[in-house]
């Protein structure tokens, strides 16, 4: 008797190969919001005012670099290219479109709330002032965008789970 190789289609290993990165990248920008949550945004908090609002403007300039915003919007587009590719996969595509929806999410609470608040910060002269109106808000946002994105990163999971064993 002899046996025949079963090979899997260049599609459907592509496919998991995207939903792998999607999940790696998730994982990722979950970490660096939960990193700003429990170390960076705590640690600044014992800082006066003008110490304050230096770091935050130095980590906001050198944040916008190329290992940051690959999986932050690697995530975005491999997770919709990855919802894409699963369309016929019911079970994996749900879980990965509701990642691609909390993702969303993430990309706007950043858009809309935690970039402004960088940018008011960096155009404010008064230390006491700027930190008195960014602090707050921003480390509210921070939590949201890290609970979305958490969630999101397990719905990914979740997707890669249920496609293994389909």
């Amino acid at each position: 008797m002899t046996q025949t190789k079963q090979t899997i289609p260049a599609t459907k290993s592509a496919a998991g190969a995207v939903l792998g990165a999607a999940t790696m990248a998730t994982g990722l920008t979950a970490g660096v919001w939960f990193a700003y949550a429990c170390s960076v945004m705590p640690a600044l908090a014992r800082s006066d005012d003008r110490t304050y609002v230096e770091v935050m403007r130095n980590i906001n300039d050198v944040i916008q670099n190329p290992v940051f915003f690959t999986p932050f919007f690697g995530a975005l587009l491999l997770t919709a290219v990855a919802a894409w590719q699963l369309r016929a996969d019911g079970r994996a595509r749900g879980w990965t479109v509701a990642a691609l929806v909390l993702y969303v999410g993430v990309f706007a609470v950043t858009s809309a709330a935690n970039v402004p608040l960088n940018d008011a910060l960096a155009a404010t002269v008064d230390p006491a002032r700027a930190r008195a109106a960014f602090e707050g808000p921003w480390v509210t946002w921070n939590d949201v965008r890290g609970v979305l994105t958490v969630t999101g990163f397990g719905c990914l999971l979740r997707a890669l789970t249920v496609r293994a064993r389909g």
